[in-house]
């Protein structure tokens, strides 16, 4: 019979999960997201213990999902991320290169995109904080993760620009910061400025730094240009480390902001923060800029991934006009 983890090892296997994701300074939703999957593929397996099982294990698992729960090409592609780290970080077992799961579908469903009046519809119902991030993310292309990382010193208004980093495929890239926006954004500084300087006489002020900067530079955490452009309004205890930050906005704020502007202008599109990057780029092929400058200023990798907007510029893909509109 195969050996069972307990619920006390289970935790332990877990802890130990966690614990290695922090020595390589991942984020705290990825530590959510690879523990939550390595708990369900144990679980999966009858609790037996991924020690005693492998490449086989992982497989049945993975097509699972994609069979049997139906999910999505991306849900797949994390749960496999996370047994691939578990096996090869955790357990020192790595598994072997080709995992032969059968792969979810993925959707071939043209991203919604709103119309340059649409977006300024919806922005136009939007106010304070939540209005100026959603222009920025419009503005930049930027995914709504990456706006709200963005910390002082990546907002360049001399050369009118800013340095995105840590983006999808831990890569940086640089994006266009839209003047429109600038003045707005220099006045929102001033008060986070302002809001810095009162957690530093009150004892706090620090933040959390990247790949232990704070231990390579003493008070570094401290330093206003390494605070986030958009905090919370209170401040937090860090769930890793135990100390108490200012942590940037919490994404469900423009979420909802976003939702119930759209609900507002009477827009009937399944419309969301993505939504605004996927518009950005399409507006920008519509205006006549080639697809390598739109892949850049959105961090695709491969150019085939930013080809989904020609798509979307052309929506019925040969760009023909109907006979009832000649």
């Amino acid at each position: 019979m195969e050996p069972l983890l307990s619920t006390s090892a289970q935790q332990k296997l877990l802890d130990q999960v966690r614990d290695v994701i922090r020595l390589k300074r991942y984020s705290h939703k990825t530590e959510q997201s690879y523990v939550a999957w390595v708990q369900r593929y144990i679980l999966f397996h009858n609790k037996r213990q991924p020690q005693e099982m492998g490449t086989e294990e992982v497989e049945a698992f993975l097509t699972h999902l994609a069979v049997t729960e139906n999910v999505a090409a991306s849900t797949q592609n994390q749960a496999r991320s996370a047994l691939i780290f578990l096996y090869r970080h955790v357990l020192q077992q790595p598994l072997t290169e080709n995992i032969e799961a059968i792969r979810a579908k993925r959707s071939k469903d043209l991203p919604t995109v709103l119309t340059i009046a649409e977006v300024k519809a919806v922005l136009g119902a939007m106010t304070g904080t939540p209005q100026l991030i959603a222009e920025l993310l419009y503005g930049t292309g930027m995914r709504l993760n990456e706006g709200l990382q963005i910390r002082v010193k990546d907002v360049d208004f001399g050369q009118q620009q800013i340095t995105v980093r840590d983006a999808q495929g831990n890569q940086d890239r640089v994006t266009v910061l839209p003047q429109r926006i600038v003045e707005r954004l220099q006045a929102h500084l001033v008060l986070i400025k302002h809001q810095h300087q009162q957690d530093l006489d009150q004892g706090y002020g620090q933040v959390y730094l990247p790949y232990a900067l704070e231990r390579k530079y003493a008070n570094a955490d401290r330093d206003w240009i390494w605070q986030y452009v958009f905090t919370a309004s209170n401040r937090s205890e860090d769930p890793q480390s135990g100390i108490v930050h200012r942590h940037h906005l919490d994404p469900s704020i423009i979420q909802k902001a976003i939702k119930v502007a759209v609900r507002q202008v009477g827009i009937a599109k399944k419309a969301s923060c993505h939504t605004l990057r996927h518009s950005f780029a399409t507006h920008l092929l519509e205006n006549g800029y080639d697809i390598r400058t739109v892949q850049e200023l959105l961090g695709h990798k491969d150019v085939k991934t930013t080809m989904v907007y020609t798509h979307v510029v052309n929506r019925n893909g040969l760009g023909v006009r109907s006979p009832l509109d000649l």
